[in-house]
């Protein structure tokens, strides 16, 4: 009885909520299209379901790109970071358990959502080491470099402090060049917030230029703060921690699930990429890139794109909607940017030599589906100029299952690009097609 009930509310599912009007095209760039939101009870659900890579199944690259396993086998591989000697570590995680907002229709819809995407499966809670040593493009060597964390996500290298970002604290551990396993137990630096709800639970880092801080991104605990604000506080927002003193403040704020972290060389200023809020349409709203200034408000959950504001949310506030950023660059509706990674090399050709790299993980909000590949963003003179252009596609089949979603993102010590494919278990390295002389 329980199956028959499951079955029919997947089809209801199914049949339910609303339908594109507008390409996705519309939602990218600059100056996105915005529709009056759309509202509906029962919210789309059409997510890709995660059935993993045929035996030689691989994603399609670009035309003058050529794409490779660098690892395979992993257990939901989600982010990357490359140290100085070229190692790769990569964060095997995923979701702690929560039961906070678990329960009713809704609780049973998302949970039913999180399976269907591959991310139902318990965190591995550690990172793994990945060596290249005969430079061939393939990992020979993988060892366990930290085990028993929690959640893991965010990565840092500052001098010969290892930082590793727990969905609930920033923890330290000594790192010595060249070591392939740290057994030492880590020093907690500072709290994260986190709690039985913890929606939104990756907690990403990046070091300040000169090492002295590190930046963090925390996202909100809920979609449009339904749980109320006061289960808010510290989130959607970029923290800034000073390594030295301890202490932490809000660098930005109303960003409500900022994931990728990076600089860009040109402005020196501080980019990352957001997940905006769901359930008012598929046209609605775009994910987005864009530069963060200190003290910079977003929107969230007030309003989105600037003054676009929010009904949903009450009591309003006019005075933090009036002071709402518009962000940068739209980045199409619900198609989950999360990994980001800045190009400006020779090794690629135009127009991936100057500019983001960004793992789009794939909606489930959205008619038709949106995200599931990886695309690039070229800059000029430090902003974001034109289209962007697809890297790697082919993760959805014809049949609209989901052999891999690209997750994080990360340029190797050869400037190849190295993508984390939680659904395939892979991480994934593009390079451009070298032409032989004759």
């Amino acid at each position: 009885m329980r199956f028959l009930l499951s079955t029919a509310i997947v089809i209801a599912l199914a049949a339910c909520g609303d339908v594109a009007q507008l390409p996705i095209v519309a939602g990218i760039g600059a100056n996105p299209q915005l529709p009056p939101p759309n509202t509906v009870l029962i919210p789309t659900v059409n997510i890709a379901p995660a059935i993993g890579w045929p035996k030689n199944g691989k994603p399609l690259p670009a035309l003058g790109l050529a794409v490779n396993a660098f690892a395979v086998g992993l257990e939901h591989p989600r982010w990357l970071y490359v140290l100085p000697n070229g190692d790769v570590l990569v964060a095997e995680t995923n979701a702690p358990p929560r039961s906070g907002d678990s329960q009713g229709i809704k609780g049973w819809i998302m949970g039913w959502v999180i399976a269907k995407a591959g991310a139902g499966v318990p965190s591995a809670n550690r990172i793994t080491l990945l060596r290249d040593t005969d430079g061939d493009g393939v990992a020979e060597t993988r060892t366990k470099f930290i085990e028993g964390l929690n959640s893991p996500f965010g990565m840092a290298l500052i001098g010969d402090d290892f930082y590793v970002a727990n969905t609930d604290a920033i923890v330290r551990f000594p790192y010595t060049d060249g070591v392939t396993q740290i057994a030492q137990p880590g020093t907690k630096v500072l709290d994260l917030p986190a709690g039985q709800i913890n929606n939104h639970w990756t907690k990403n880092l990046l070091t300040s230029p000169d090492g002295s801080k590190l930046f963090v991104t925390v996202g909100s605990n809920s979609n449009v703060a339904e749980n109320g604000m006061d289960q808010e506080v510290g989130r959607a927002a970029i923290w800034e921690v000073d390594l030295k003193g301890g202490s932490h403040r809000i660098f930005a704020s109303g960003l409500r699930n900022p994931n990728g972290l990076a600089w860009e060389p040109v402005s020196g200023s501080l980019w990352t990429v957001v997940n905006e809020r769901d359930e008012i349409g598929s046209d609605l709203v775009p994910d987005y890139l864009t530069s963060v200034a200190d003290g910079s408000f977003f929107g969230w959950p007030y309003s989105y794109f600037g003054h676009h504001v929010d009904e949903r949310v009450q009591p309003q506030r006019p005075d933090l909607v009036a002071k709402a950023r518009i962000p940068d660059y739209a980045l199409g509706s619900h198609t989950a940017s999360l990994g980001l990674a800045f190009s400006q090399s020779k090794t690629w050709p135009a127009p991936f030599d100057n500019g983001f790299f960004i793992g789009q993980h794939g909606s489930w909000n959205r008619k038709p589906r949106s995200g599931y590949q990886v695309i690039f963003v070229p800059f000029k003179a430090g902003k974001a100029f034109g289209e962007p252009f697809n890297v790697l596609t082919g993760f959805v089949s014809a049949d609209g299952d989901a052999f891999g979603r690209p997750v994080g993102v990360a340029m190797d010590k050869r400037a190849a690009l190295l993508v984390a494919d939680d659904v395939g278990n892979t991480i994934w390295r593009v390079m451009p097609i070298t032409k032989r002389r004759h």
